[in-house]
């Protein structure tokens, strides 16, 4: 008879059965395999418990001074001082209202929505990363352009929730304490100033569905999105605690304050009403009847209390941009270069010239990338194979690689 062959008491596979080979314990045996799956579910559960231990430390920790997030958020973002102070107090008095205990007094704090409206490119997404950053809490940035009324094709408004919760790893109570950014919130304005002429799917009936978020109440959440499956179990999250900042471009708002301020006046007895109003910038006066005229409904303006304005960056702000912040978009190519062993280094007219470039594009501080972006790419794709270990990048050739780029193009359009 042949030698019997060991068994793994877990699987039961032999011995030598597609590479299993066993390991000989005291009453039993056990593969390679069940060793390694093993091996996971430990660490799964040893992860699980340390995201647990720092979700309650986290909630126990006492959150930064207003002055301490605004330093935070200068290393990362340029200018904007207005809507900085603006974020840091909103964000600090939020987690002051988490962490206010019951002590039997009527006064209870709501919870401060944000408002965010520039241009783009001026950094309303960024100011938003940058806080949960610093904060520690779930994240998620969520597009409201792709939002529709439950029913119509596109996503319904507690996929906003799915992702916070994907992002906090489905752990519901580190969920509930985070920060949802909703972008674009200005492409969900109504189209029309009377209402339910025609069905406005992803219009005024998303602004109806994002009350409840807002406001907060507890919302059955699909896990893995809505309608694609429809038998799986809903997690239920309360919304009271998570701290909603919509951001927006709101083009064509500066027409609605115009309005408003009664800019285009005839006759000299007007003339003192309008001459301390700065035209150039008109955002700076902004205000809750401006968005109202845009097309958001009041009940969303009312949720959404703290509003800021965020400024057109100059043009030393677009400077500092592209040199001074941790992340600055030249440290980044810099960084790049010294992976390969080159040390890369721009003229200081080079600055300047992408800096009169997205003036001239109008692209904004996203556009720097875009410009610093076709200067490099000739370069990228040399240097790694040659044997150069210092490369200066001068504005001709700065100049030369912009001009043969489609980006040159946008001076046109």
């Amino acid at each position: 008879m042949p030698p019997k062959k060991n068994l793994c008491d877990f699987c039961g596979r032999q011995e030598g059965e597609n590479g299993i080979y066993l390991i000989q314990g005291i009453h039993g045996f056990i593969c390679n395999e069940c060793v390694a799956q093993a091996k996971e579910i430990v660490d799964q559960m040893a992860a699980s418990q340390r995201s647990k231990e720092n979700s309650g430390a986290s909630g126990n920790k006492k959150p930064p001074k207003p002055k301490e997030i605004k330093a935070f958020l200068d290393q990362y973002v340029i200018g904007q001082d207005a809507a900085k102070r603006i974020l840091a107090v909103s964000v600090y008095n939020h987690y002051k209202r988490l962490a206010q205990d019951d002590r039997g007094d009527d006064v209870e704090i709501e919870k401060s929505n944000i408002i965010m409206v520039g241009a783009t490119g001026t950094g309303k997404t960024l100011l938003a990363r940058t806080i949960a950053k610093m904060l520690d809490v779930p994240f998620t940035i969520v597009d409201a352009t792709v939002l529709t009324e439950a029913g119509y094709v596109g996503e319904d408004i507690e996929s906003i929730l799915t992702r916070l919760l994907q992002a906090s790893d489905y752990d519901v109570k580190a969920a509930e304490r985070g920060i949802v950014f909703i972008d674009e919130i200005d492409k969900i304005a109504r189209k029309g100033d009377n209402p339910s002429i025609t069905r406005d799917v992803s219009g005024e009936g998303v602004q109806q569905g994002l009350l409840k978020l807002l406001e907060g109440s507890v919302v059955l959440v699909p896990p893995q999105g809505g309608r694609k499956h429809p038998e799986q179990k809903m997690i239920p999250v309360n919304t009271k605690d998570i701290l909603f900042i919509c951001g927006g471009a709101f083009d064509g708002i500066e027409r609605k304050i115009a309005q408003r301020l009664n800019t285009h006046v005839v006759g000299y007895g007007n003339v003192e009403k309008t001459y301390h109003i700065d035209k150039e910038n008109m955002m700076q006066y902004i205000a809750p009847q401006d968005l109202k005229a845009f097309g958001l409904i009041p009940e969303i303006i009312g949720r959404l209390p703290v509003l800021t304005h965020l400024e057109t960056l100059s043009r030393e702000a677009l400077r500092q941009i592209l040199t001074e912040p941790k992340n600055a978009i030249v440290k980044q190519y810099i960084k790049l270069f010294e992976m390969d062993g080159i040390e890369l280094t721009f003229s200081p007219d080079v600055y300047d010239f992408v800096v009169d470039k997205a003036i001239e594009f109008k692209l904004g501080a996203r556009g720097l990338r875009s410009i610093v972006e076709s200067i490099m790419t000739d370069a990228m794709f040399e240097t790694p194979s040659g044997r150069k270990k210092k490369i200066t990048i001068t504005k001709e050739y700065a100049e030369e690689q912009l001009s043969g780029t489609t980006l040159s193009r946008l001076r046109n359009g």
